[in-house]
């Protein structure tokens, strides 16, 4: 088989990017070797972010959020369920880091509002009395599995050919240039491409290696734990640095708590511990008394963090939660980019860099179009839904 460009991995940035190329004309293969979101994508807690989580810590990164929150809002809306978001400062927590995190905020361009607990308890009854104030954010909440259909419903329509369940087993470089890949499962053939995206998330330290170039990560592990919803229908951040329980998305019925933050030696095989769910649901119950309840379910999903310096690795919670394109010439695998890092909401953005990338390359001068460009279904969910199946997306966050 022969492509431009191949992209290996079914994620949000794996869909993206391979949208991003086809409409800029570029031919284009992905290749994933479960199903689509099977990763990371699906088993995120959903959250649009609005920035505000970032903000007082970096602010470049909010800013991102920020935009991409409204672009997403604009390009596709039937992804996303507007409910606003809430920062709360509880009794005992740091009254200064309240006000640092609003001041960043405002200095982003941010529209916020600032609530007593009792001003908020009117918005959200469910909400503990502990609560002595809260920020208002455009946070929203986001459907990783009709985000990724549209996608690549999108991709598909301008040219590019999708395989799942179709793992990648070599890749072969030859004078220093990506030469081709060897994919098995159901595809099971050989590719030749001139160029090659590692999109796979925190598998592209192992993805990498196959082509015998270096991606350090430092993959970490979080619960998200599904209880009936008390009636919460905003998403509800813990006003403090991020600590474990600190969040509460609303999903239909359910409350989704998220999360925790184990660094993992192997993203297919780690420790899941009842201790991580029962602290999950402690915490957030500080918020919101309601969510300690009986457990639906549970599902866990693995960051993909990289961690080029080794100093912050002990410390996963404090490495950068922006993304990484590396460009691998320098090691001899000229063509073969990895993209790493990042988060849902701005995947749209990691996609078009990656382009951008790869087309500097081919010598390919189209824009892009993603951010005006609205994705199939834009204003129709059942449409999107029902590509689900035909998909076969594999999405706990939304239930799947």
């Amino acid at each position: 088989m022969r492509t431009t460009a191949l992209v290996i991995g079914g994620g949000a940035t794996g869909v993206g990017v391979a949208r991003d190329l086809a409409l800029r004309g570029v031919d284009t293969t992905l290749v994933e070797r479960g199903a689509l979101a099977a990763g990371t994508t699906g088993r995120s807690h959903g959250v649009l972010h609005s920035g505000a989580r970032y903000a007082e810590t970096d602010s470049d990164d909010a800013a991102a959020c920020l935009a991409e929150n409204r672009i997403l809002r604009d390009i596709a809306p039937a992804c996303i369920e507007e409910t606003g978001g809430y920062f709360l400062h509880l009794d005992g927590d740091d009254p200064d880091y309240f006000e640092r995190k609003r001041t960043a905020c405002e200095e982003l361009g941010m529209a916020v509002e600032t609530l007593s607990g009792a001003a908020f308890r009117e918005r959200v009854p469910e909400a503990s009395p502990a609560v002595e104030r809260a920020l208002a954010v455009p946070d929203a909440v986001v459907s990783p599995a009709r985000l990724v259909v549209a996608n690549a419903h999108a991709a598909r329509d301008a040219g590019a050919t999708l395989h799942t369940h179709a793992p990648v087993e070599d890749i072969h470089v030859d004078g220093g240039e990506i030469d081709r890949v060897d994919v098995g499962g159901r595809l099971d053939a050989t590719i030749r491409a001139d160029t090659v995206v590692n999109a796979t998330g925190p598998w592209a330290e192992e993805c990498a290696a196959l082509a015998g170039v270096s991606v350090p990560m430092r993959p970490t592990r979080g619960v998200m734990v599904a209880v009936p919803n008390p009636g919460v229908d905003a998403v509800l951040n813990r006003c403090r640095p991020p600590a474990d329980g600190d969040i509460v998305v609303p999903r239909a019925d359910e409350a989704v708590l998220g999360t925790t933050s184990v660094a993992v030696g192997d993203p297919d095989d780690f420790e899941r511990t009842d201790a991580e769910v029962e602290r999950t649901v402690a915490e957030c119950a500080a918020m919101c008394p309601g969510v300690d309840a009986p457990v639906r379910r549970t599902y866990w999903g693995v960051r993909p963090l990289y961690a080029p310096d080794e100093a912050a690795r002990g410390d996963a919670r404090a490495i950068s939660r922006d993304f990484a394109l590396l460009g691998h010439r320098d090691e001899g695998a000229a063509g073969l980019y990895t993209i790493v890092g990042g988060k849902l909401t701005t995947y749209r953005r990691m996609a078009e860099a990656t382009a951008d990338r790869v087309c500097d390359r081919l010598g390919v001068s189209a824009a892009c179009r993603t951010a005006e460009r609205p994705l199939p279904g834009a204003d129709d969910p059942a449409e999107l839904d029902g590509l689900l199946d035909e998909f076969g997306v594999d999405a706990p966050a939304d239930g799947r």
